[in-house]
């Protein structure tokens, strides 16, 4: 199933188990073992092994004398993230224009033109998969590893939540429409306006999913 790649086989169990749970796949209270978990992928137990103890680490998941619990993300843990990501997406946005180029311009540019496309056919998994690529495309042109380090993971915690949203509350236009105002923003290289829209983009996005019902 598993292909050799630059990373290691228990970093690839680690990213798919993970994605899986942020996802849904394994809902909240799971249990899961490495012996089916090693079975599912098609792999040993060890890489299976590391990867559960990464996921505890991550504190998406609990050891049990069954097996590991997941856990998943909360409604207070989203209310958290929100919080946390608040300024930080505004440190970004900020070192994006401080930092700007034409690259990396024409690199938003191009994700919110498709995002855009999209949203004509209405294709909410890619609306919300273009959405991760614009705000992680922010993250890796501002200038900060460590701030993308942090971001990225925070962005990913929410996966199932957005497109659930996206998909529910008719914001899939609202969000598509706030990051071309953004893009403009940080074209022109108008910080102000571009620290406000980001904080109306954030603060609109953890409204519309704390109003869902999971």
């Amino acid at each position: 199933m598993y292909q050799h790649k630059s990373i290691s086989l228990a970093d690839q169990i680690f990213e798919q188990l993970e994605k899986d749970i942020l996802i849904g796949k394994y809902s909240f209270g799971e249990i899961l073992t490495e012996l089916k978990l090693s079975e599912e992928l098609g792999v040993s137990r060890t890489p299976v092994r590391e990867a559960l103890r990464r996921l505890q680490q991550e504190k998406l998941i609990i050891d049990t004398p069954k097996g590991s619990k997941v856990l998943g993300i909360s409604k207070e843990d989203l209310i958290d993230i929100y919080k946390i990501r608040m300024p930080l997406e505004a440190m970004a946005v900020t070192g994006f224009i401080n930092n700007v180029t034409e690259e990396s311009l024409a690199a938003l540019k191009d994700i919110i033109d498709v995002q855009e496309f999209y949203g004509v056919k209405s294709d909410y998994d890619n609306i919300s998969h273009k959405d991760s690529e614009f705000h992680e495309a922010i993250y890796h042109y501002c200038g900060s590893r460590i701030l993308e380090e942090t971001l990225v993971p925070l962005h990913k915690k929410v996966v199932k939540f957005r497109k659930a949203s996206i998909k529910h509350s008719g914001r899939a236009q609202e969000s598509i429409k706030e990051h071309r105002q953004l893009y403009e923003a940080i074209a022109a290289k108008d910080t102000n306006k571009a620290l406000e829209l980001i904080n109306n983009h954030i603060n609109n996005a953890k409204n519309s999913i704390l109003s869902e019902e999971y």
